[in-house]
């Protein structure tokens, strides 16, 4: 059970969540010429304006008139490489409608409709800002129960913020990964986590991450912070940190994340982390105990120093 995960932290350990809020951001529609189309959001730009993935038997140019779950009017106004700009033409916010009119937008390989279920168990008990498409999943072990029990073993926790973009989910489709072109995510590392970092470190205890989101915002923050005397800095900016084996960590000593795709960025992540043998063999122990994948999976926990192969790094695999 996951409540195990008790045993593995100790007192004066600094755990990191991802406090983003998934906002419900697929719509259905048609355009003004009747063909069918669906919208996803990717980032809200302001109270009426957004970012968004458009999926139509021909491309809306701007201009064009969308007309979503027979409420949402919006505008196309332009073009970002793959992404559509969009223009919601009402006086009440964008996220508003959403948040009434919108699906929640489910990984690629869950088949099936969202449900009503969806919209609080596709949520973390700590969610907080509204922005992301994707859940951060690794947080969706943690309920009250154990937030409260970390708190009652000493357990010291900070929050960032990553809204988890749709390019979470995609492949790395080159041969050479350094021509892989990141996606890129806003991510906010306050002052306060910033300072409880740089205490943990102080103090010989460990900063666990939950979640890689956690991990590429905290390393982000450290990789800004390169330039000064500080290990870590406040960061509110995109990020398109790619991590593979090779990066050296500068922040997160253990984390726990769910068992990711194949030839995803996050698997190259937890390899760089682990090591490649390492992480193979947790998974080829995961498939032979019949553990579950993805978002809606199971989890494990990754610690240890960090050497030059990964070959002292533990891997804890748990349901």
């Amino acid at each position: 059970m996951f409540a195990e995960m008790l045993s593995l932290v100790d007192e004066g350990d600094l755990l990191v969540f991802n406090n983003t809020r998934v906002i419900p951001a697929r719509l259905l529609g048609k355009k003004e010429t009747g063909g069918q189309v669906e919208v996803l959001i990717e980032r809200l730009l302001d109270t009426h304006t957004a970012l968004a993935h458009v999926r139509a038997s021909k491309a809306p140019k701007p201009g064009a008139t969308l007309l979503l779950e027979d409420a949402v009017t919006v505008t196309v106004t332009g073009r970002q490489e793959a992404l559509f700009e969009l223009r919601f033409e009402h006086d009440t916010p964008a996220l508003t409608l959403l948040e009434e009119y919108g699906h929640m937008p489910l990984p690629p390989y869950i088949d099936r409709p969202d449900e009503t279920t969806d919209k609080e168990r596709y949520q973390t008990v700590y969610n907080q800002k509204p922005g992301a498409v994707a859940a951060p999943t690794a947080g969706l072990h943690f309920d009250d129960a154990i937030m409260a029990a970390l708190k009652q073993k000493g357990v010291n926790t900070a929050f960032v913020t990553l809204h988890v973009g749709a390019g979470t989910f995609q492949p790395v489709r080159v041969d050479n990964i350094l021509e892989h072109k990141m996606h890129a995510e806003y991510a906010e590392v306050p002052q306060s986590v910033a300072d409880a970092v740089i205490a943990t470190k102080a103090a010989g205890k460990r900063v666990i991450a939950v979640g890689t989101t956690s991990v590429r915002s905290l390393e982000s923050a450290a990789v800004a912070a390169e330039a000064s005397d500080k290990a870590i800095l406040p960061f509110y900016a995109d990020t398109d940190i790619f991590i593979y084996p090779g990066f050296k960590f500068k922040v997160v000593d253990a984390m726990f994340t769910n068992f990711h795709l194949p030839e995803s960025t996050l698997m190259m992540l937890i390899s760089a982390f682990a090591g490649r043998d390492n992480v193979m063999e947790a998974y080829k122990q995961a498939i032979e105990k019949e553990y579950r994948f993805f978002s809606y999976g199971d989890s494990m926990f990754i610690e240890g120093a960090q050497s030059e192969d990964q070959s002292t790094r533990n891997i804890d695999v748990r349901e």
